[in-house]
């Protein structure tokens, strides 16, 4: 007897997407769409889960992610599919993995290397022999993916592609431009997601130079969204110059005019806070009127918001990537063990070290601006002597105002002691921040995500911002009822990513699914595992909760393992 469905979800609360409120029913599938939302008793199934006492919930869209490199060779996007997530949008930042051609492959490998912290040998399992365009990187991905993939072209790759070395040098001719525009509009008709471009002071190549995309003028990147808006669909990418340190007027009124050329959405980072890393406090009654003038312009601005604080480890030693915007750090940090604590005794070494940390970098002409771990936030996590057990969890300030010394010889002193093998965090929780990221997160143009997913690897692991964002914000702190939490995650970015039949759960729809248990869903653990191509190590970001990720009707993850199943499709926005 042939089943009636191909699965069904029985018994659980369907929390549809919508906003709408929950419902018990069962969801049955069939080819890869839900086919009923009913009392399926006495129906039969290919393959069944038990969701009684479970949420089935759409499956997550993470709107900013660099899995573009990795899910070539991890078709499930691992950490992120774990956590409920059924579809990645990568090629974020101006930088997608195509087009590329052959002999920039190792530029382009430099540029992920630098700015998204990549390793070489990680990156040289690319498979590059299945593509060099846009279009053909799609096609090569079909029947190759575990979760779904969406992605957008970058800047940077258009410009190598069109103008080889001298990308990172001038501003490109309009004979260039419209090279540039032909290989968008072939990227749309392939389905791209949109363009992705950054202007950002942070980003540079291997050989410190402004990555290519930085070397643009503003009427190159117009002339570009123009062409991605001809399309009629997706989303603009952009990292404006001021992201950082919050947005300057110039920059407002480019991205309300990158908005009025391309008649779609355009995504940044960067408001709800003083900066990308700092508490989100001050500039938000700022963030929200240009967020209002851009959408009364008919030009709508969204910002992603890392809902999720951060929470990283800090050691004195080479693996320590948080002190690039202060020189004396960096190089300190990079010395061999021997040499890095003979510097560390060197007075005059130390009296370079003492207060660089609250002069950190802030001139783009002179390399990465990105604001290093305040003293506030960084914390006594592991001590080796007995003695020291203490000062475990107190910030490294509050030691330092005991012992009446400078916070980086506070840090420094009790890392010598132990020889360099105290462990610190950077956790930049606190009541400011909570206040702060709680009102932002409620304005409609604020979008929850920015997970990074395949990046900074080595730092961090930010693939629960989801499990953290239902945990906290929806579950415990109620910031969310349980359906308008869901929605933020699932139906809200990928209705402004285009991708329209995503995000909900209702007949017809593509039955991709998240099953998860209210009581127990959240972040669990880090751990830094050697399982990424070469032995290359990273940080893995558990969490709890997550009884199955479905992807167009088939479980990729069921009980914390991969069923090495491979369902997902490339997703293009309508």
């Amino acid at each position: 007897m042939t089943a009636e469905y191909d699965l069904i979800v029985r018994g659980g609360l369907v929390v549809d997407g919508t906003g709408l409120p929950r419902r018990r029913v069962d969801v049955g599938v069939r080819d890869g769409r839900v086919a009923a939302l009913a009392r399926l008793d006495g129906a039969s199934a290919a393959e069944e889960i038990d969701a009684d006492g479970l949420i089935v919930a759409p499956g997550i869209v993470d709107a900013h992610t660099h899995y573009d490199p990795q899910i070539t060779f991890d078709p499930y996007a691992t950490v992120s599919c774990f956590h409920g997530v059924t579809t990645v949008v990568a090629g974020n930042c101006g930088f997608s993995v195509a087009p590329c051609r052959a002999q920039d492959r190792p530029f382009l490998s430099g540029i992920f290397a630098r700015v998204e912290n990549m390793d070489p040998v990680a990156l040289s399992a690319i498979t590059w022999d299945q593509f060099e365009t846009f279009p053909e990187f799609l096609t090569s991905r079909q029947g190759r993916l575990g979760v779904n993939l969406a992605c957008y072209v970058g800047h940077s790759n258009l410009r190598r592609w069109v103008m080889g070395a001298d990308a990172s040098e001038r501003g490109a001719t309009p004979d260039e431009v419209d090279a540039m525009r032909a290989l968008v509009a072939e990227a749309m008709a392939a389905g791209a997601a949109g363009l992705s471009s950054s202007a950002a002071p942070t980003h540079f190549d291997l050989d410190d130079r402004p990555v290519p995309s930085r070397v643009a003028d503003r009427d190159e990147v117009a002339a570009l969204a123009e062409e991605v808006g001809r399309a009629g669909a997706g989303s603009i990418a952009y990292l404006p110059a001021s992201a950082i340190g919050g947005l300057d007027a110039t920059d407002e009124d480019y991205l309300i005019r990158l908005g009025a050329v391309s008649g779609l959405p355009v995504i940044i980072q960067g408001l709800g806070g003083r900066n990308k890393v700092d508490a989100p406090t001050a500039t938000w009654d700022a963030a929200k009127s240009f967020l209002d003038r851009a959408t009364a312009a008919g030009a709508p601005v969204f910002s992603m918001l890392i809902a999720r604080p951060f929470d990283r480890p800090v050691v004195i030693d080479e693996t320590n990537h948080h002190y690039l915007a202060v020189p004396s750090w960096a190089h300190m940090l990079k010395l061999p063990h021997d040499e890095r604590v003979a510097s560390l005794r060197d007075p005059d070494a130390r009296a370079e070290l003492r207060e660089a940390v609250e002069h950190y970098n802030r001139d783009p002409g002179k390399g990465t601006t990105v604001p290093p771990p305040l003293w506030d936030a960084v914390f006594v996590d592991e001590v080796v002597k007995p003695e020291h057990e203490k000062l475990q969890a107190r910030s490294v300030r509050e030691i330092a105002d005991e012992l009446g010394k400078a916070p980086a010889d506070a840090m420094l002193d009790l890392a010598l002691e132990e020889n360099l093998a105290t462990r610190f965090r950077w956790r930049t929780e606190s009541a400011e921040w909570t206040d702060a990221v709680r009102e932002a997160q409620l304005d409609a143009r604020m979008i929850i995500g920015t997970s990074d997913g395949g990046a900074h690897l080595a730092r961090d692991d930010g693939a629960d911002w989801s499990s953290y964002f239902l945990r906290s914000w929806v579950l415990d702190r109620e910031v969310w009822t349980l359906e308008d939490g869901i929605r933020q995650i699932t139906q809200l970015p990928a209705a402004l990513l285009g991708l329209t039949d995503r995000g909900v759960v209702e007949p017809g729809a593509p039955a991709d699914l998240m099953v998860f248990d209210p009581d127990t869903i959240g972040p669990w653990k880090k751990e830094f595992v050697h399982d990424l191509p070469g032995g290359v190590g990273r940080f893995k970001a558990w969490g709890r909760g997550v009884h199955a990720t479905i992807v167009n009707g088939e479980p990729i993850v069921r009980g914390g393992e991969l069923t090495g199943r491979l369902p997902g499709h490339v997703v293009r926005p309508r």
